[in-house]
Formats: structure tokens, sequence, C-alpha cells
């Protein structure tokens, strides 16, 4: 869902467009302008240019593969988990010399890179996008875990780090080990280099400041990126733990490994110059000594107790016409309630007091196995709040169903959706983003157009007078939707589709197999002549409007154009970060060609839903629709199974590097 678009202030205090990156210029302490979560956005295409020199190079990558199968010597049949993998450097190296390996990292960009190399090598290698604290795999998988290239210490705290270690000597098989390569931090804390630069290319050129954090243990570094002709590209900062051979042999024998060993790691560059903190490094290794994962016995009951986030009835709720929850709301939560009491397996508790419900959660976070999010409405209700919520189960530590805040405040900017969309070849309407300031408007296209809020939630400010066929009444929808959400409201228009209006479900977690439901169309053959073909807040919210009786039925669609729609929510699905399930709106133009409306992370889970009569087509009670939710949400977070899939569905499988 959305963000306001980034900005900043002029010299007399407005806001403007941010129409390129801005040097800081001089700065004080660079701890000071340090992300708590830097590395979200740092690991991008310019992170294999500063350190090709060393990440990039196919030859130091199977030397150092070479050193650390030395080190370990593991077994032929080792299952190797490359932690924080990056672009797959050692995990391809490691798929080549025939060990079973798997790669997770937290960057989109560098995940993506390693799964379009093993696709061309043809390399068995499972790549996953992931957080190192949250390790998505089973108890008892991995014979070996390698945190590579000097990944390990970007938390802010050593509780963090030990999180870390925690997960994985939970995913280490007994007697499995764990190896670390770190930059040596006693050697760094006396010997870096505060200020240096070099040549990236014939092009480019870093300039590079480091200082101490002020508690002496990070060592916090500042990029200033540039194109000789562009000027600067980058002005990044980042902070890494500096761990000391001791130090660091404690933290693993305070996390529950035995035997831990240092052992020497060469550092090689082909350009030779400043190689940061990659100057100096070492490998500890340590084992874990530990007693398989206790199993149940086949047919043991095991209860897995979930709790059920969801909108506050004590509170408004602007979106509904009463302004509140009413009888519909309330028949709807029963309605949960009863087909969730049909999963075996399960016990699920309420929570939907938004005024305790940090307290709430902190009291059954050690009871409860994971959260439910239901909470569409948003925090307090308030639907520009609804990413508040996964942020608060991430600040807490308890896992959670759907999409995770980044994913929410993404989709929630449907002209940032767009963007996306034609980045990756996913066809758009054309369309024209309205700022709140503007009051004339240059349509670059034909009518029919329609006009909708940028940002918005269940269909608000969409209404059959949203379609426009001349530039007047044009005028009239935009001041129409600015007297009902306001005048700071920035709004889009894009020319109306005439064609099928249609909407693709998936759950589970491209790119791993999953389920594509069902595509529907709506049926507008009961909608009196005259009125436009829309699926909007009148048919969601208004009985007595004509557009209440609207249907949806399957979607009658030629084969290739079925297999579009699919192949991009896909694509879709895994480049924006949703999870577990996810809902596309889809038109057609006049000459059949579709055209992607917008993205729905965590879309309406209600009983007479889209989700629900998607998955009826296939079979799927409600009942096992939220179960195959449920099992995705646990899939993804390592957990065994508890619910046995609600239905044979075939699988699909996707790849996201192209489109057919």
């Amino acid at each position: 869902m959305k963000k306001d678009p980034i900005s900043q202030k002029t010299s007399n205090g407005h806001k403007k467009p941010n129409r390129g990156h801005k040097t800081l210029g001089p700065v004080g302490r660079l701890e000071e302008h340090v992300q708590p979560e830097w590395w979200r956005e740092i690991f991008s295409p310019l992170y294999l240019k500063t350190d090709g020199d060393v990440v990039d190079d196919a030859g130091i990558a199977a030397e150092e593969v070479t050193h650390l199968c030395g080190v370990l010597d593991p077994a032929p049949d080792a299952h190797i988990l490359d932690c924080c993998c990056g672009q797959g450097r050692h995990t391809l190296e490691l798929a080549r010399r025939g060990y079973t390996v798997e790669g997770l990292d937290r960057s989109h960009y560098l995940i993506q890179k390693a799964r379009a190399a093993a696709r061309k090598e043809g390399l068995p290698v499972r790549f996953r996008e992931g957080d190192a604290k949250q390790l998505p795999y089973r108890p008892d998988t991995f014979d070996v875990v390698a945190v590579l290239g000097n990944s390990f210490g970007y938390f802010e705290t050593v509780q963090e780090d030990l999180q870390v270690l925690a997960g994985i000597r939970r995913v280490l098989k007994p007697y499995g080990r764990i190896v670390l390569d770190l930059a040596d931090g006693g050697y760094l804390r006396e010997h870096f280099q505060p200020r240096s630069w070099e040549w990236i290319d014939t092009r480019l050129f870093v300039c590079r400041e480091r200082e101490l954090s002020v508690d002496r243990q990070r060592l916090v570094s500042r990029e200033v990126i540039c194109d000789i002709e562009k000027g600067v590209i980058a002005d990044q900062f980042y902070a890494e733990r500096l761990y000391s051979r001791e130090r660091i042999a404690d933290l693993l024998e305070k996390a529950g490994f035995s035997d831990v060993a240092v052992h020497s790691c060469e550092t090689r560059s082909t350009r030779n110059q400043d190689l940061g903190m990659m100057a100096q490094r070492f490998l500890v290794t340590g084992v874990v000594k530990k007693e398989w994962t206790p199993v149940k016995p086949r047919g043991a009951a095991q209860i897995r107790h979930i709790t059920v986030l969801m909108g506050d009835p004590r509170k408004p709720d602007p979106v509904k016409p009463d302004g509140g929850f009413d009888e519909d709301d309330f028949h709807t939560i029963d309605q949960l309630k009863a087909a969730l009491a049909g999963l075996k397996g399960y016990h699920f508790s309420f929570v939907d007091n938004h005024d305790t419900l940090i307290a709430d959660l902190q009291r059954m976070r050690v009871k409860h196995d994971y959260v439910l999010n239901l909470c569409d409405e948003g925090y307090a209700n308030d639907a520009l709040k609804e990413l508040h919520v996964p942020a608060i189960l991430e600040m807490l530590g308890i896992p959670y169903t759907g999409a995770g805040p980044q994913a929410l405040a993404k989709c929630y900017d449907k002209s940032l959706v767009r963007g996306i969309a034609r980045e990756l070849g996913v066809p758009v309407p054309r369309g024209i983003f309205v700022h709140p300031w503007e009051r004339v408007y240059d349509v670059p296209f034909g009518f029919p157009v329609i006009i909708k809020p940028n940002c918005g939630d269940s269909s608000i400010g969409i209404t059959q007078k949203s379609v426009a066929w001349t530039a007047e009444e044009l005028s009239n929808a935009i001041l129409t939707i600015r007297s009902q959400l306001g005048s700071d409201a920035s709004l889009l228009v894009e020319e109306f589709c005439t064609g099928k209006d249609i909407t693709v479900g998936i759950i589970g977690n491209p790119p791993a197999p999953c389920t594509v439901l069902p595509v529907i169309e709506e049926d507008y053959s009961s909608l009196p002549p005259g009125l436009p073909r829309i699926c909007g807040y009148e048919a969601k919210w208004i009985p007595e409007s004509p557009y209440w009786n609207l249907s949806s039925k399957p979607a009658d669609l030629p084969p290739e154009t079925e297999k579009l729609v699919v192949r991009c929510s896909l694509l879709l699905f895994e480049r924006l970060g949703c999870r577990d399930y996810c809902r596309f709106d889809w038109r057609l133009d006049a000459g059949g060609q579709p055209h992607l409306l917008e993205v729905n992370p965590n879309p309406g889970w209600c009983w007479d839903g889209h989700l629900a009569k998607m998955s009826a087509l296939a079979g799927i009670s409600y009942t096992g629709m939220l179960g195959m939710i449920l099992a995705a949400a646990e899939s993804r977070l390592g957990m065994a199974p508890a619910v046995a899939p609600a239905v044979e569905t075939e699988p699909v499988a996707v790849e996201a590097d192209s489109l057919p």
C-alpha cells in the first residue's frame, strides 16, 4: 500500500519533489547519520561496483571456498546454508563442487542476481529472501551454516547478533558446525583508514570516511560515490561491529557453541586499493553439541497457539459509511471465528483492543507461536497505519502472517506500484500523477479516464462519478474526491480500460511453488445501462446502490492472456515483497490487452470476499483457504505444517527475471 512521495524542503520552507540525490556535505559525527537498518537499501547494483574487486570476482570466490573446505572438510553429502549469501558467489561455487547448498539474504536485488546465475549454469541451488534473525528453516536441517564475506555484525546490539547465532544453532543438526568470516576487529580498531578514495572504473570513483562509534565497538563508514558526468550518485552510511578473536569466541560459547577455533584468512583484491573492513580477516568455527529436536509421535496431539489480530470495533472507522463497525462487520467476524474453529491442531485467541495492543501482545508472546495478522483496517482503524501493525510485531520480535511494513508501504502508493510494474515490463494503463497543489490537468491521452486517490483502501473515493468522458467531468471528479478526502490528497488519472475486470489470487511464497487460484471477473450484467462498469466504493458499502448486486464469475480469457496476467502477478508478488497471500486487480482494454490496476497485499479475508470466491472455484472451503494461508506462513517461518492442505491443487513455480 502507500508511503508519501519523498520530498525535501526548499529554502522558503515549502516542500518540493526530491528529483536527485543530494550529498550532505561535511558532517560532524558519522554515527548520527547511520540508519538502524542501513543494510535494507545499501546492497544494490552500486555495491557490486564499489566492492566488486573482492565480492564479484569468481576467482577470489573459488579460492575462498577452497580455503573454507580445507578448514571444515565437509562430508560429500553435507547440507550447507550460506547465510547472508549476497549474490551467491560462495553458494554457487559450493554447488559447482557437488555440495547440497542453499542461500539466504535480505537483499531482493542480490537474491535475484543469485537465482539468475544459478539458472544460467543449471545449478540446483535454492535461494531465499529472508531475515538472518528469523531463519525460515526447520530445526536440525543443516550440517554447516556459513556467514561469509564479513556479513556478521550489522545489527545495532550484541543481543541481536546473539539472536542470529541462536537461530543458526536451532537449524544446525546435532554436531553441525558454524563458520563466520569476519573482519579482525582488534586490528581495525587501531589501523582503519580515516579517509580514502579510489577509482571503481573509468567513470566512477568513491570517497570514504571512517570513524569509531562513541563506544568504540563499531566502525562507522561513509561512502560518497561519484560519476564523472552526473556528479554524486550516492551518499551512504553504514556501521559494522568490530569483533576481536577473543570476543567472538566468547560470543559463540555464550550462544551454545563448543570447540571454538580461529583460523587465518587472506584478503585479495584486483584493484588492491582501499580494502576497508576486508583489510584483515579471520575465520572462526564452532560445533553445536545438542540433541535432536524432539518430534511428537505420529498421532500425538500438537496444538499450535495463534493470536488473531484484528481491527478495533470500539473505535471509529472512517472507511465505513456509518463511521464504525456495524452488524455486517460482526457477522463477518463470527464467520471467521467459525471457520478457524474448523482447523484441527490450532487454538486461536483474538486481540482487537488497540489501546492495549502492545501490552496484550507482549503478554501473549511467550505462549503463542505467531500472529495471524488480519488487521487490514490499520492501527487504530487508520488505513494509513496498516503498516504500523506489522512494524509493532517486528519490534516485539513476534512472527506473523502476511506482508511486512515495507511491502504495505509500497503497495499503498499506486503510482509507485505503476513505476515498479513498468520496470518489470508489466503493462499498466497510461496515466498521470496529480499533485495536491495542481489545478490544471493536461491529460496526454484520450477519454474516458478514471480518477482515483493515489493512496487509499477499500475503494474509498472511487464511485460512478470517478469515470470522466470530458475535461469538465474530469475537473468535477477531482473536486469531488478532494472535497471528500481533503485538498492534500494526491490523485491518479488513468485511461479507463473498458474490457473485462479480472482478479488474480495467490497463496504461497514465490519463487517457491505456490497456489494460483482460479481467475475471476466482475459480472456487470445486472448494472443498468449508462453506468460505468467499475467495482468501487458503492459496490462494497452502499446497499441502496445499483452496484450492490454485482457478482463475480470465472474469467473467460484466452489462454495466452491468462498466462500473462498470472506470470506478471507472480513477478510483482516477489518484487514487492508480498508474503503468504495476495490479490492482483487487472483490467482489459477494448482490444483485450490486460493492464495492472492495483496490488493488494493482505487482501480481504472475509467469507464473501474475492479471495474466498476464487478459493471456492478451486474447491477450497473458507476454512481451507484460511488453513492454506497459515500453512504458507508456517513454511516461510520454518515451522512444520500443522494442517494438511485443504485441497489437492497444482502448485505453480515462478522464475521472476523475465516475462514470456
